[in-house]
């Protein structure tokens, strides 16, 4: 795409999209986001696609959260602007990053601040390089986040560790991210790509069926008592009772053999 700040490339089943903005560390504009909510589409639309592994360009950041220069231009122009433009645009981004139906994992090669650290936040599940940085550094700008980061944040690390990164503004190691669980694993840089892609050649091994139905039931049953979280558990094992993966899955554990199911 012409003036693309998003890239993306499809290998062994892999979809590997790039934040690409590096001489702005990622920061993410209006123009980004509408453009990964794009890709996202196309890729999700793409049966050939399994797994999503979403990174940024450059070595310093996978992104630096919103562009400030552009979103004071939405603040200045009143409460119904900004709410329109950024705030809206950055909650739909993370929602469709938290309820993707393939798996999505995160690739932290630098600071993820604000916006990314968010991004990170929604995604369903996270690889960090050594060197990543994290922070919630709205608060320095007099505001709250506001792609989710008061909502998701409390729910990965628990209220008040949570509270202390939101109401401080201050940097944090990936391995604390990792400790908060934010992260899923923390490794070297230069095996970050290769540790995500393994990572998400593990979830292909199994059922793409299985592997969306198990998102969906998380994603929507987190929220939610555990009464009603059963009953979307029961919902997704329903669908799956007619299909051509669940019969496989349960012929090919009988004859001792790998299950074959469609895409692989």
């Amino acid at each position: 795409m012409m003036n693309s700040f998003v890239l993306y490339e499809i290998n062994g089943g892999i979809a590997t999209v790039t934040l690409n903005r590096p001489q702005k560390l990622n920061a993410i504009n209006y123009a980004m986001a509408d453009q990964l909510m794009a890709v996202l589409d196309a890729i999700e639309s793409n049966a050939a696609v399994r797994a999503v592994i979403l990174t940024g360009a450059g070595e310093r950041a996978f992104s630096a959260g919103g562009d400030i220069h552009e979103f004071s231009q939405s603040v200045r122009a009143g409460t119904a602007v900004a709410m329109r433009e950024f705030v809206r645009r950055g909650q739909a981004l993370t929602s469709r990053i938290e309820a993707y139906s393939k798996p999505l994992i995160v690739a932290v090669n630098g600071l993820a601040y604000g916006g990314g650290c968010e991004i990170t936040e929604a995604a369903h599940l996270a690889v960090a390089a050594e060197h990543a940085t994290f922070a919630k550094p709205e608060i320095n700008l007099g505001m709250p986040p506001t792609f989710g980061g008061t909502q998701r944040l409390p729910r990965l690390a628990g209220r008040k560790r949570a509270l202390e990164c939101l109401l401080t503004g201050d940097t944090f190691s990936a391995a604390r991210a990792l400790e908060l669980g934010l992260v899923n694993r923390v490794v070297p840089a230069a095996a970050l790509m290769s540790s995500a892609r393994e990572l998400a050649q593990r979830i292909l091994r199994h059922s793409p069926l299985a592997a969306a139905g198990i998102i969906s039931a998380v994603t929507r049953g987190i929220n939610a008592s555990i009464g009603e979280g059963l009953l979307m558990e029961g919902e997704q094992f329903a669908r799956l009772v007619p299909s051509h993966d669940l019969t496989e899955g349960l012929e090919a554990w009988k004859a001792r053999r790998a299950p074959i199911y469609a895409g692989r």
